[in-house]
């Protein structure tokens, strides 16, 4: 998104993964993604992510991401010994995507601007799952036309579907003049539509699809400093904000259930829930054991509490050394952050099966 305040959300943890773990495992031919701006790897053209200081880490110079290098994503398909993924859009009338491809979009929302539109007058977005879900299955057409061609394509393939609803969320909660208590009614459609989109790529014929949970929302420094209270008893012992990470827990708690049901429906596919909660909650609690200063400061932004104040650009105070923090511009998390993540599906103990066991 174009700054800060617009973009998906999030926060987490530190340490790289162990380069034993890289390329272990050769079973996926190639991963199709979908989600916002903690998965997208460029698809959004317009955005922040474009410019410096993003990207500075890793590549040197901006790549799309909202990181100062790597996401979760790149973790992924290096530990697979694929590629990094790449982004659908420049390429989606004629590449080939030997590889796979992905189709997040930063800002995107699970729900279609339509759904807000009508029953809350609000304007939620414009990019949405069911878009993604539509430019993927006109990829499948043309790579590999006709049932038999998608349905084998696709069980050589692993499915990262998401992370993808928070800002479904985000979008409401970042004006305080709302009632937090709204999107407590239309998290079942959320989670029904993550749902629905899982059944899609399982129909077309996935056969291993992951499916990450929303992260603690209460711990992120852009709402932290929002949703700032004067009430000691809003905040948790680690200073993040309760509400807000109870909300997140229900969340996850509902998307499990659906995971589950999922499985039984379709006993012969592999659908991993992720628990990025989990392992965010676990880095929050042991910032130092990670090398991390202060888990709930961002590393790009101003003199505000929690490092805000300031969009993440030329202009932002940035620190010197980002695999200090785990939070990267406010929203996003850093790179250092992301790989421990990664690291915890990949082996455990933040996948219900460890992602490089499920091959």
């Amino acid at each position: 998104m174009g700054s800060i305040v617009s973009m998906a959300l999030l926060f987490v943890f530190g340490v790289l993964l162990p380069n034993a773990d890289l390329g272990s495992c050769g079973c996926f031919k190639r991963i199709f993604a979908f989600g916002d701006s903690i998965i997208d790897t460029g698809n959004f053209r317009s955005g922040s992510m474009w410019k410096p200081p993003y990207g500075g880490t890793y590549f040197h110079h901006p790549m799309g991401r909202c990181s100062d290098g790597r996401l979760i994503v790149d973790f992924y398909a290096q530990a697979l010994g694929l590629p990094l993924l790449p982004p659908s859009g420049p390429e989606e009338k004629t590449g080939q995507f030997p590889t796979g491809a992905n189709f997040a979009v930063s800002g995107s929302v699970a729900l279609c601007p339509d759904y807000y539109s009508k029953r809350y007058n609000f304007n939620m977005g414009h990019v949405c799952l069911e878009w993604q879900l539509g430019s993927f299955k006109a990829v499948l057409a043309r790579i590999a036309p006709g049932k038999a061609a998608t349905k084998s394509l696709l069980r050589e393939s692993l499915i990262v579907f998401g992370e993808i609803g928070g800002n479904d969320y985000n979008f409401w909660f970042y004006d305080r003049d709302r009632s937090r208590d709204t999107p407590y009614e239309f998290m079942p459609d959320v989670i029904s539509r993550i749902g629905s989109g899982v059944q899609e790529v399982i129909n077309l014929g996935a056969k291993t699809i992951l499916v990450p949970g929303n992260f603690p929302i209460g711990c992120v420094p852009v709402y932290l400093s929002g949703h700032k209270t004067n009430m000691s008893a809003d905040y948790d012992q680690f200073g993040c904000l309760k509400w807000y990470n109870e909300f997140s827990q229900k969340h996850n708690q509902l998307l499990k259930k659906e995971v589950g049901r999922l499985k039984s429906r379709n006993p012969g596919v592999k659908i991993i829930y992720a628990d990025y909660y989990g392992a965010a909650m676990e880095f929050v609690r042991n910032p130092k054991r990670n090398g991390i200063n202060d888990p709930l400061v961002a590393c790009c932004g101003g003199n505000g509490p929690y490092g805000t104040g300031h969009d993440c650009d030329l202009n932002a105070k940035v620190c010197r050394d980002p695999s200090r923090f785990a939070n990267w511009d406010q929203v996003h998390m850093t790179e250092k952050a992301y790989s421990v993540i990664a690291h915890g599906v990949l082996n455990g103990p933040y996948a219900d099966i460890p992602l490089l066991h499920a091959c």
